[in-house]
């Protein structure tokens, strides 16, 4: 019910569409996603979501996550102050309600980062977000970008690859993404990533000239 009522809201809210952009660990959603802020500074507003995870070597609380212990997360979960949330590799993941609404607030593109799970969650919802996966091409490749970060267990690396393995295959449903971005090449995945999404960019340059 909280979902309904949420979603409602949202949708009630003037603003550009939200973003949900959606792949694998290692596909190169960051790298996109870090250009696209830059060249459109002032246009996207990111949701930062909640994890159980440790923080990596150069991440930052409440910018690349908030984290927090599963009791404090769970709690939260259940008093429906997330629109979704998941779980892999032994971690909890989740997008907040308040995350999405200080965005939206500020008439800003939201982005929304999360795994397959948290998609089926938020098709649930009235969001009317425009639907982004970004795939690696191919499971060579992808394991060797995991490798070379050199940040994984080989158990994490390989629940990883199989999360991964199960993540190309579904983004190939009919209907549950707007577009499928295979990163082969950094270039034209980025031209294909703006020119999805530069409708609502330019709604939101239009309303900061008026």
């Amino acid at each position: 019910m909280y979902l309904r009522v949420f979603s409602r809201l949202l949708s009630a809210m003037a603003g550009p569409r939200p973003v949900v952009l959606s792949g694998p660990s290692g596909a190169g959603k960051s790298t996109l996603l870090k250009r696209l802020l830059k060249e459109y500074e002032g246009v996207f507003g990111f949701s930062v979501s909640h994890t159980t995870r440790n923080p990596r070597p150069g991440e930052e609380n409440g910018k690349d996550y908030h984290y927090v212990t599963r009791e404090v997360m769970q709690r939260r979960i259940e008093a429906g102050e997330f629109i979704e949330n998941a779980e892999f590799s032994g971690n909890m993941y989740g997008t907040s309600k308040a995350s999405v609404q200080d965005v939206q607030a500020k008439n800003l593109i939201c982005i929304l980062d999360i795994d397959m799970q948290g998609v089926r969650n938020i098709k649930q919802t009235d969001l009317n977000p425009i639907y982004v996966s970004i795939q690696p091409p191919s499971m060579a490749i992808l394991e060797k970008r995991l490798r070379d970060r050199q940040t994984e267990t080989e158990e994490s690396l390989q629940k990883r690859l199989a999360a991964a393995q199960a993540d190309m295959e579904i983004s190939n449903e009919p209907g549950l993404f707007d577009v499928v971005i295979v990163n082969d090449d950094l270039e034209e995945a980025y031209g294909k990533l703006k020119g999805v999404l530069i409708e609502e960019i330019e709604k939101v340059q239009e309303a900061k000239k008026s």
